[in-house]
């Protein structure tokens, strides 16, 4: 059974951000010594409502063991509006920032389309100490214009203009605010390392980019591989 079938471990708690079944977060409690610090974990799947949460329990689960308390976003994936998913990434950081009962410190961990998005929440004022991206489409345009995920990028954005493009790419945007940490597979055939190389290379900000030779896509989210023990890594980099 692989990370993306595998049933998720069930969450301590769910909590709405909004009224669509879509915007709520699932909060899991740390095993053991608690860190003081929440994990907010975006899922990918290119954007599309094909994946959801459920593929990302493994993970999250997996880091309450590591002392970190988790919250795992869902978000709307509404092909050709942007606009939305964006207000509901940024609604959803912010509910978990303001949860009573969840760390202050918060580090986002995006996957894939989650990288992306993590990345560029970033650059959007929101309270958080740091970003971890695995195997992220952090360079919008070179995601599209390399086809991934049979043309997902362009799914995404839809008829948007090439502004609202630029203003949605976080390669476009500069030296990155908070602390951002790349980790890429050097065999992931589904988003290639260059995507993560681009962005490195227009962020200006000497961006760490980790890159494990003979690792995939998949391997960075799942706890059963030994490459997610540099997903750890990567998260307690950023809060070093």
């Amino acid at each position: 059974m692989s990370v993306l079938t595998a049933p998720a471990p069930p969450p301590d708690r769910t909590v709405a951000y909004g009224d669509s079944p879509d915007q709520v977060y699932d909060v899991r409690r740390p095993v053991g010594t608690a860190r003081g610090v929440t994990v907010l974990v975006i899922h990918g799947g290119f954007w599309r409502p094909t994946y959801d949460r459920e593929h990302a329990g493994q993970q999250s689960k997996a880091l309450t063991t590591h002392g970190f308390d988790v919250a795992t976003i869902e978000y709307r994936r509404i092909p050709g509006d942007w606009p939305t998913m964006a207000a509901d990434v940024l609604a959803a950081i912010n509910a978990v920032a303001a949860d009573p009962e969840l760390p202050d410190d918060i580090v986002l961990l995006g996957h894939s389309a989650g990288g992306h998005l993590a990345t560029w929440a970033a650059y959007q004022s929101v309270p958080v100490v740091g970003v971890v991206s695995l195997a992220g489409c952090v360079d919008l345009h070179l995601t599209r214009d390399l086809g991934l995920g049979d043309g997902a990028a362009e799914a995404l954005m839809g008829s948007a203009p090439e502004d609202v493009w630029r203003a949605a790419d976080p390669s476009m945007l500069g030296r990155p605010p908070v602390s951002v940490r790349l980790v890429h597979g050097a065999a992931d055939d589904r988003v290639p390392v260059e995507v993560s190389e681009s962005y490195q290379a227009a962020a200006d900000a000497g961006t760490p980019l980790h890159v494990l030779a003979g690792c995939g896509h998949h391997e960075l989210i799942d706890p059963a591989t030994p490459q997610f023990a540099q997903t750890v890594a990567a998260i307690e980099a950023v809060l070093s």
